[in-house]
């Protein structure tokens, strides 16, 4: 899968892409240069052997230039434990289409297959399919279906809204920050009110990635939110501790504590159920369009529908302050405000 493990501080380990660092200044790492791609504003450098792309972009970065490697993201499903550690199949929940809405929601993930909630409706055409099966064994891929999930918990929250969907993780739920940045690209000059980022990482330094964050920067109409993580653990999960992102947690089945994996802290900002949610899904062997899984992919999903259905009245900016009103919701320590979710 071309992923290496660092740890360039101690005891602090990320994946990366090896051999690979990412600037806006590639003169600046020509010494250590074996070749460049140049991608709207941002180089790819491919490194000497040899070559530590960590050192690399912290000494650039000491220097005052954006540098990072390119760091490996993840979807945020539960992969262990429990009857919900993958997803199994499920009967079809309550579900209703609604009238159209004008707001639109930006969807980075594995894709969207075509599904009976949504397979007419017009935005769904030309949307980037889900990849079921791509080492062709027979057997669903551990991710697949991830994106077509999601988006049914989108719009059981918001009914009608419209889905612009980029394939940015495989069907294994694996992608990088190049893969995420060009997407990011091609979603720059859309009108988007609610952006979900239902994936993330550690970085090599525990900061945020500046060019992740730059392009983020672009979204500033948009409420953008992204999952906290399945790490069980405080440490920052990138792109949601960044400060404009919404970073949301996942609570247990009952919505009364924490699920046992979801990451935790003060930067953590909203929370909503993550365990055993049942959504849309793939047909595909014994998955007959609707499946239940749990992962704070899908806890961020509910908060971000929910800031979808607030923003057909309101501005997104007043959407998100009214979803995420403590006056509201009852509010966990850690984790933030209380997004409910879908019956």
């Amino acid at each position: 899968m071309n992923v290496q493990v660092v740890e360039h501080l101690p005891g602090r380990s990320a994946l990366i892409r090896p051999g690979v660092l990412l600037t806006e200044a590639p003169d600046a790492a020509a010494r250590w240069t074996q070749a460049v791609e140049h991608l709207d504003g941002l180089s790819v450098v491919r490194l000497a052997p040899g070559a530590d792309p960590c050192e690399i972009a912290a000494t650039l970065s000491a220097q005052g230039y954006q540098a990072c490697p390119n760091h490996v993201v993840v979807g945020q499903p539960l992969y262990f434990g429990g009857p919900t550690g993958v997803p199994l199949p499920a009967a079809a929940p309550a579900y209703e289409a609604g009238e159209p809405s004008p707001v639109t929601v930006g969807l980075l993930d594995t894709g969207v297959a075509p599904h009976p909630w949504f397979k007419d409706a017009g935005w769904f055409r030309d949307q980037p399919d889900e990849v079921l099966d791509a080492d062709g064994d027979g057997v669903l891929d551990t991710q697949a279906g991830h994106g077509t999930f999601i988006a049914g918990l989108v719009l059981r929250q918001a009914p009608g809204v419209r889905l612009r969907v980029a394939r940015v993780l495989d069907s294994n739920g694996v992608g990088d920050e190049v893969g995420v940045l060009q997407a990011l690209g091609r979603f720059r000059d859309i009108r988007l009110d609610v952006l979900v980022l239902s994936f993330g990482c550690f970085t090599y330094d525990d900061r945020p990635s500046p060019l992740l964050q730059r392009a983020l920067a672009w979204f500033t109409d948009t409420v953008i939110v992204a999952c906290a993580g399945n790490t069980a653990s405080s440490r920052p999960f990138w792109p949601a501790a960044l400060p404009r992102v919404i970073a949301v947690g996942a609570l247990d089945s009952t919505e009364n504590g924490r699920a046992r994996f979801s990451a935790y802290g003060p930067w953590v900002d909203a929370c909503a159920r993550g365990e055993a949610l049942t959504s849309s899904f793939v047909d595909f062997d014994h998955f007959k369009s609707y499946a239940v899984w749990s992962g704070t992919s899908f806890s961020a999903a509910v908060v971000a529908g929910a800031v979808a259905a607030a923003a057909r009245h309101m501005s997104p900016g007043e959407a998100v302050s009214h979803v995420l009103d403590t006056r509201r919701g009852r509010r966990f320590p850690d984790l933030g405000v209380l997004v409910p979710g879908p019956r």
